[in-house]
């Protein structure tokens, strides 16, 4: 790992005049928790909810407010050399990430037409790093053209966005305009610092990777089959994230109504034999993510004919019918414990319906995979939802993630695939273009 990669990272967090600046505190202990360096700047309208000395205990560094003020202590740890000793530039160049949470409807304003009359919007706009912006306001504020406009050119600037949300506001109406969560607003921050370490726009390239998607169909006759409920929603995602962040992506999918991606070789199959068959036929690759709900069994013997009611009642009265099922072949098993050829990586996910973390521990153990991405699928609530509740184990490490969109999913696991190939084994690699 390089002496650039070690370094602690450092996020300048922007808080302007909104209710939801009380759960900037939440954001600022979950940077703290997890090294993260953060420095805040307050607009005069922030201090009417939050104060200075709240940030600055908090964050165990100065808290800027004024753009002339002498005595704001930018000079007591800041390099002047090159900037004037500028609070609006020094703190832009001392960080890695801006984050805007909240952001007001003012502040996006500003930043959309390039106004700079306070130490919040001459920072912006002297800024030389990436920006995240999670608004908050009135529904009616977040609707308004103006607004709406300003959004799409700060998005055109290539400024992030996270939220806002759905829900009840503090003004007491209900609707779009809440500051997303500080638990989501995190995993943006992380991803885009863990992006950051790679300096590679695609740092993923090279890297050929396998993923499992969907259910599989263990056919009874030509007309009746035996599968589950998965949608294939989560695999489809987290292709899709790895292959934007240019891995050569081999998406293995058993039936869905999920839609091709574009720069993904999809390799459509039904049975779990033959997404077995093809996994082997794809070797190798980098890494191996099997996210697909693979049956554990399929009946041994498939009739060739359609099974009647009536020839059944033939020779049972009752009109039961018993099938003998045979154990069908262990994919993520397989993959894990390969002599030639293993992937680098290789990663599996448990639907859990209880002791959520202990029973994917014993899968993570029984499988020899290194990693689990465990579902918390109580009262089947994620099978074909837009969301998901993940826990990620690495060995005796644990991560709980709140519940996420499928594709937030995808692109936070992206990110920790790639710290994990380009931080600190690159020299697993096999298929890496440099090679």
């Amino acid at each position: 790992m390089s002496k650039e990669n070690n370094k602690q990272k450092s996020v300048l967090l922007i808080i302007t005049g909104s209710i939801a600046a009380v759960k900037s505190m939440d954001l600022i202990s979950k940077l703290k928790n997890n090294n993260i360096d953060v420095k805040c700047v307050l607009t005069k309208s922030a201090e009417k909810f939050v104060t200075p000395l709240s940030c600055a205990s908090l964050t165990g560094n100065k808290v800027y407010t004024d753009l002339f003020s002498a005595n704001s202590g930018a000079y007591d740890d800041i390099n002047m050399d090159g900037a004037g000793g500028m609070d609006h530039i020094n703190l832009s160049r001392q960080s890695d990430l801006i984050v805007i949470a909240p952001a007001s409807a003012n502040i996006i304003g500003k930043m959309g037409n390039g106004i700079a009359d306070d130490m919040v919007s001459s920072l912006l706009l002297a800024a030389n790093k990436e920006i995240l912006i999670a608004p908050a306001m009135n529904k009616y504020m977040w609707q308004n053209p103006a607004v709406k406009r300003n959004v799409r050119q700060l998005k055109k600037d290539g400024i992030n966005f996270v939220g806002p949300e759905s829900g009840d506001l503090a003004c007491g109406e209900n609707g779009l305009g809440r500051m997303s969560d500080p638990d989501k607003i995190y995993v943006n921050i992380e991803k885009l610092l863990l992006r950051q370490n790679n300096n590679n726009e695609n740092p993923l390239s090279g890297v050929k990777i396998l993923v499992t998607s969907g259910p599989t169909v263990e056919a009874i006759d030509p007309v009746r089959f035996i599968s589950n409920r998965s949608s294939g929603k989560q695999g489809n995602a987290i292709a899709a994230s790895l292959a934007q962040n240019g891995a050569d992506v081999t998406l293995v999918s058993g039936p869905t109504n999920m839609p091709d991606l574009e720069n993904v070789n999809t390799i459509h199959v039904e049975s779990a034999k033959e997404m077995y068959d093809a996994c082997k036929k794809e070797l190798p690759f980098d890494v191996a993510i099997c996210t697909a709900a693979v049956a554990d069994w399929g009946v041994m013997e498939m009739a060739e004919q359609k099974i009647k009611k009536d020839n059944i009642k033939k020779d049972n009265k009752d009109g039961d019918i018993t099938f003998t099922f045979a154990e069908n072949p262990d994919i993520l098993s397989y993959l894990s414990c390969l002599s030639k050829n293993r992937p680098s990586l290789v990663i599996g996910f448990a639907a859990e319906s209880e002791f959520i973390e202990e029973n994917a521990r014993v899968k993570l153990e029984k499988k020899g995979c290194d990693w689990i991405v465990a579902n918390d699928i109580q009262g089947g609530k994620i099978f074909n939802s837009d969301e998901n509740t993940v826990y990620l184990i690495k060995g005796d490490s644990k991560e709980i993630w709140p519940t996420l969109s499928k594709k937030m999913v995808a692109e936070r696991l992206s990110a920790h695939i790639i710290s994990e190939l380009m931080e600190g084994n690159k020299q697993k690699l096999r298929l890496i273009k440099s090679v």
